[in-house]
């Protein structure tokens, strides 16, 4: 009798034998699992970490986005429009006539001097920008300037920083640009600050991203 119940002895302790290995590995696991989700977390922290330092380094360096805050651009830009600007761009080529460019605030121009202006280029160095009966002329030909609303609604004098020429003209100095904005009857520009420094300019806004509805290039 005592030689039949030693097997069954043998298996009573077999499967609690199983059962501890069972919860040895079950531990280890678990282990194994909380180290992996940590892992994950410092590599999801790292990633969000680089995305956030790389766009800061492209809105210093390359690219931000700005509010507009006022009419003067209309039709064009309308207030509460944001645009993007290419701030790097000018340094790879030159300023063309017709760019809307960022600068900053002139000095002696009413408003927070840390606000930017956003105008259009109109004259470029060495040409000479006339107004005749509500025209813009540039070296003696009109401009055709089909973002305007109509013709002929261009006035003012010239300003007293531009070089000034017999025929009443402004002759636009090197190093420097003529600007205006879009609402010439509700625009502060070129036509009372002169034209300015190429240096001023923060960049080129060339694309409007908000709203959604008008997203596109300028």
């Amino acid at each position: 009798m005592s030689d039949e119940s030693k097997p069954a002895s043998k298996e009573a302790v077999s499967p609690s034998g199983v059962a501890d290995s069972s919860e040895e590995t079950g531990g280890a696991s678990e282990a194994k699992s909380g180290k992996t989700g940590l892992r994950v977390t410092i590599e999801w922290v790292a990633v969000l970490a680089g995305a956030l330092a790389l766009a800061l380094i492209l809105r210093a360096v390359l690219f931000q986005a700005y509010y507009i805050r006022f009419t003067s651009m209309e039709p064009t830009l309308s207030n509460g429009d944001r645009v993007l600007v290419n701030k790097l761009g000018y340094d790879l080529h030159d300023i063309n006539r017709g760019d809307l460019v960022v600068f900053e605030r002139p000095q002696g121009v009413g408003g927070r001097q840390t606000d930017d202006l956003i105008k259009r280029v109109i004259a470029l160095p060495g040409e000479v920008i006339r107004f005749v009966e509500g025209e813009v002329y540039i070296d003696g030909r009109r401009l055709h300037e089909p973002y305007l609303e109509s013709s002929g609604i261009t006035a003012g004098n010239m300003p007293p920083k531009c070089t000034p020429l017999v025929n009443e003209g402004c002759l636009v100095r090197a190093g420097e640009v003529f600007v205006m904005g879009d609402n010439r009857a509700n625009s502060t520009d070129s036509r009372s600050f002169g034209p300015i420094s190429e240096h001023l300019i923060v960049g080129h806004a060339f694309l409007r991203i908000w709203p959604v509805t008008e997203f596109g290039r300028l």
